[in-house]
């Protein structure tokens, strides 16, 4: 394969590759790999984050012949593979979340002042948010972090769910409250 090819090709032309030789699947791994990634471990910790990225690797490569590019790209199909993987761990989920609750902030470590205050900013808020974040339904949640961490638009995190893009954004305008509503209440009583 030219290098840079995987870089240009789109994602119609992608599929067109793996499904006349498989072993081109690889394409899809190198471009999308990293953004699963990220995207899982923002949810879970990063050692179960590896083995739910290879694991949705690995359902994408078995189920490449059912996606179809007419319904979408190749990023959203993977983020709904990894969404449903994630899905099957909610309760491990949850329980990360309201163990970051009981959590005090960590100690902040010397450095630049700017990088000090918003590490103690992000550090006085993260049990705040874990315990806003457990509080969420998982439809909620899921569509949440989908465009907060995977920077999906709600036509991609619609693709990904399954749902339609009307129902994301009902979805995300709930989760947005029941959060900022679960913080300000910590913040008074906690």
């Amino acid at each position: 394969m030219i290098v840079g090819v995987c870089e240009q090709a789109t994602d119609a032309e992608l599929v067109a590759r793996y499904r006349r030789n498989p072993d081109l699947f690889t394409d899809v791994h190198d471009r999308y790999y990293r953004d699963v990634y990220l995207y899982v471990a923002g949810r879970l910790d990063t050692q179960i984050a590896e083995d739910i990225t290879a694991e949705t690797f690995l359902l994408a490569f078995d189920q490449r012949d059912r996606f179809d590019p007419e319904r979408g790209t190749l990023r959203p199909w993977l983020f709904g593979i990894a969404t449903n993987l994630i899905a099957r761990h909610r309760r491990k989920e949850t329980r990360h979340y309201r163990a970051l609750a009981r959590l005090g902030p960590e100690p902040v470590m010397e450095g630049h002042e700017n990088r000090v205050v918003t590490s103690v900013a992000a550090q006085r808020m993260q049990p705040h948010l874990a315990r806003a974040l457990a509080a969420l339904s998982g439809g909620e949640r899921d569509v949440l972090v989908l465009v907060a961490l995977g920077q999906l638009n709600y036509d991609e995190v619609a693709q990904a769910l399954g749902i339609a893009p009307g129902t994301v954004g009902s979805r995300l305008s709930r989760a947005r409250a029941k959060m900022l509503a679960l913080i300000d209440k910590e913040k008074v009583h906690g």
